[in-house]
Parts: structure tokens; sequence; C-alpha cells
């Protein structure tokens, strides 16, 4: 029997709001554990939460940006359960009247086809605390105490729901990545896994193709990281398959991602909407989000990716991959169009950022305004190597020495003699003393293996440092090695 795979994501989002969502306390991430707190985002009796207006307008931009639909009235609600590190015992959350409904996520399959994934809704809620157990390693936990900080308790969190629209686990990993692009994109969330203000929980089963009534879920978590969702959905896509083929049956529940063996583990009987005993928050009022409130929150939203991709092909004469490349990230975008309008050259700026500048940035875990370099001191690094000032290859030197240390491009070549060396008097003498270093390949080459020549300017190169302008050197070697075969 062939089986059809059914997945829904729910990521949850902290905004990267100045404050919490009901309190003055700072939402910020690295602080000592538990000074981050009042008596309002601890639950201490008789405090009354205020809504952060910031958190709202984040929401509705995120929501915007996915096509969502914006209700002009939403409430928050109880949802209550326990558990050690949530300190008020309920959840401050959303249940039936959403900030946001609807929308829909465009992503890119393998096979160069695209696909829109459905947003069912996205709601507000504040996040719980975090549980350190002492002792622990992976998500097996040998201790005998628990310590909590509270310091995340009360943090701006946005769950996004996606219909049950991906079909694979590879479709669902896609979805991830082109959400978190937006999101950082928009600047509404760092989006940072290993930080934890991005989490992701999968729902997941399998149905006999053509079945339109879907199976039993499970629902994963613990996930770490987009690869380990990836992974995750496809052992338990395996492991429901091997269950209804062996004539087992699938319960719902909800299990966790152990990394270290590669599987799920059974966690728990996966709760209902009514386990949660959702009722109206008593301490706020419900929301009027007005007609002029999501017009204003339209006139912040920035020009989106996928606008920015399709311009600059069309204004910069970019290929289609080059401009997919250069809006991946909006602080590399950004930095790409200040530089190509000040070098004038928009292809050699493409071809500097998606070069050597990524792979420094890669290398090093650093996002491109974290480094020294900035958009001016790109431009005029290629109009030097343009006016032959420079060779690309030191150009390659350059570029690092302004990733970590700024400065200006052309003070930096007049300090280290990177100039290019253009004369032919000065260049001569090398050629000759290269051809007459390698006696061996001088005679291939007079025996007509010509490629050998390419030997011959690479050690011109060499020997130069990288200075000699390189199309003067392959003039040059070819008049001398052509001398050399008339006179021999």
């Amino acid at each position: 029997m062939k089986f059809e795979t059914v997945i829904g994501l729910e990521v949850h989002v902290e905004l990267s709001t100045q404050t919490k969502l009901f309190c003055s306390c700072k939402n910020s991430f690295g602080a000592n554990p538990n000074t981050l707190v009042c008596p309002v985002c601890l639950g201490m009796p008789g405090v009354l939460p205020v809504v952060n207006k910031e958190a709202i307008e984040k929401h509705i931009m995120a929501a915007l940006a996915v096509g969502c639909r914006i209700p002009e009235h939403s409430k928050f609600d109880r949802k209550n359960y326990f558990y050690p590190d949530m300190p008020k015992n309920f959840q401050t959350s959303q249940y039936d009247l959403p900030l946001a409904l609807g929308g829909s996520l465009e992503i890119n399959l393998p096979d160069g086809e695209k696909k829109v994934i459905g947003i069912t809704r996205i709601h507000l809620e504040e996040d719980t605390g975090k549980s350190k157990h002492a002792g622990e390693t992976g998500s097996i936990v040998e201790s005998d105490y628990t310590l909590l900080d509270y310091n995340r308790a009360g943090v701006p969190l946005l769950e996004i729901v996606s219909e049950p629209d991906m079909r694979t686990p590879e479709e669902a990993y896609q979805y991830l990545n082109e959400l978190k692009k937006i999101l950082v994109w928009l600047g509404v969330s760092d989006c940072k896994m290993e930080q934890g203000s991005l989490r992701c929980d999968a729902n997941i089963s399998i149905r006999p193709e053509g079945q339109e009534e879907f199976g039993v879920k499970a629902e994963i978590k613990n996930m770490n990281s987009f690869r380990s969702v990836r992974s995750a959905l496809l052992y338990e896509e395996k492991r429901q398959r091997e269950v209804i083929e062996s004539g087992g049956r699938i319960i719902q529940e909800t299990r966790g991602w152990e990394e270290d063996r590669g599987i799920t583990v059974s966690m728990r009987s996966k709760e209902e909407a009514h386990d949660y005993r959702y009722f109206p928050e008593p301490d706020l009022p419900p929301m009027v989000v007005d007609k002029e409130w999501i017009e204003r929150a339209k006139q912040k939203l920035p020009e989106l990716p996928g606008e920015r991709k399709l311009r600059f092909a069309a204004e910069y004469g970019l290929p289609e991959y080059d401009s997919g490349i250069l809006n991946l990230s909006r602080s590399i975008s950004d930095f790409f169009e200040e530089a190509a309008k000040l070098s004038g050259d928009p292809k050699q700026t493409s071809n500097w950022l998606m070069g050597d500048i990524l792979k420094y940035l890669n290398q090093n875990e650093l996002e491109i305004h974290e480094t020294r370099l900035k958009p001016e001191a790109l431009a005029e690094m290629i109009n030097l190597i343009k006016k032959d000032v420079i060779s690309g290859k030191i150009g390659k030197d350059l570029i690092e020495e302004l990733l970590k240390n700024g400065g200006n491009p052309e003070e930096i070549v007049e300090k280290r003699g990177w100039k290019q060396i253009s004369s032919g008097d000065d260049l001569l003498p090398v050629i000759k003393q290269v051809v007459d270093d390698n006696p061996k390949v001088l005679t291939q080459y007079l025996e007509g293996k010509e490629s050998v020549k390419g030997f011959f300017v690479g050690q011109v190169m060499k020997k130069t440092a990288g200075k000699a302008n390189p199309a003067l050197v392959g003039k040059m070697m070819d008049e001398e090695l052509e001398r050399r075969k008339n006179n021999r």
C-alpha cells in the first residue's frame, strides 16, 4: 500500500520587543537568571497586566507580510495547565479570536517548482520560563533537582500555525527557512534557534494515497534546528508506516526527538483544546484593531524579499540566481544595493558579495553589519581593480582586511605595497627568470603542449605576490615563449 504524508507545523517566535508582553521588564537574552522579573511576570497576587503595544504592531507586520487577515476584534484567553517553569500556572494566550487569520507562504521545492503553504492563524501569547536540570545530558535527565529561570517568562511569543499542506519533510524544511527569512527581514525577531527565540513543533500523520480523511497524528517536540525538524519527520514518517504495515495502530501522542539516537520517543498523550479549559482573560479587555492601525503597520512594512528579488533582476540586470542569493538576508540585500550604486558595477558587486564576503561571513558566523566592511569601501575596491591599481588576487587579501579591520582601500593598498605591477620593464625580468628556472616545462611547451603557459603565468603571479597585472603577464608570456620557440 502506498501512503501519503501529511505535515503541519506550529512555529513559536519570540518578538524582539524592548520589554515583555504584559510588563515593563526588559526582553533580553543572556542576563543572569531571575534578574529580569517583576511581580507581573511572576504572577504575584493582585497584579494587573498591561498589553505591550510594540508587540501588537510587530505581530500585525508579520501577519500582513504573509497575507493574513487582521480581524477588528480579538482577545486574550487563559490557557490552563501546570508546568514548573510557568509561574502563573496558566498561560495568557489567544484561543477563538486571534490577532491574525488565514495567509500563506510560497516555498521553492528542490525540483524548481513552487508550492503555496497555507497559514491557519497567528496568535500572540506569553513565553514560559526555562528549566535547568542538574546533570542533564541530551534529552535524558538524571538529577535530584531542577533550577528555574523566569527571565523568559512573559516574553511576547507568536505562534504561527500552518495548514497541513506539507507532504514531505523537505517541504517542512523549506517552509521553515522561508518563514525565518521573512521574520528576520521584517526585524520582528532574530529567530535564533540556538537561543530559543524560534522553536518548532511538528504534527505528522500518514494516510493511504487517495484518502481524504487525515490519519492519526503525532506531535514532535524538542527539535533544536531546522535539520533536526527534517530528520525527526523522516524518522517519524518511516515509523508510522512500519507500525501500520505490521498491523499496528497509531495513537495520538506527543513524541520527543532524541538527536543523539536519531529517534522519536513517546512523551505523553496529546492534549485537546478542552483539556486546557480556555476562558477569556478577565484582567485584559478585548482588543480593537481598527483600519487606521492596520494602515500604519502597512506603511512600516519594508520591501519584501520576493519583491526585491524581482526588482534586482530587472533594475540591475542580475541573473535570477544572484538576485535570490543577495535577498536571503536583508542586511546583505541593503549592503549590495548601496555598494552597487556607488561602484556603478552591480555584477562585480554581486560577485564579491556572493564569493569571498559570504564565505567569510559563513565561516565566522557573522552578519555583514557585524563586520568592519562598509559599502563605500567595497565600491572603492572594485574601482581600484577596474583601474588596474590592484589585481583581483590582491582584492581577495584587501577584502579580508576590510572585513576584519575596515579602513580606506586606497590607503591600505599604499601602506601594504599592494599596487599592481603594470610596467612591462618591471615584469620582463621576472618572466624571463620564471622560464629559465623551469626548463622541463619549457621543453613541453616547445613540443606543442601549450597548456603549460598557465603554469608560467602562475609562477610570475607567485613571485610578484599577486601584484602583477594578469592580462599583461599573459600577453608578455606569449611573446617570450614565442621568442624562445623561434630561437631554438
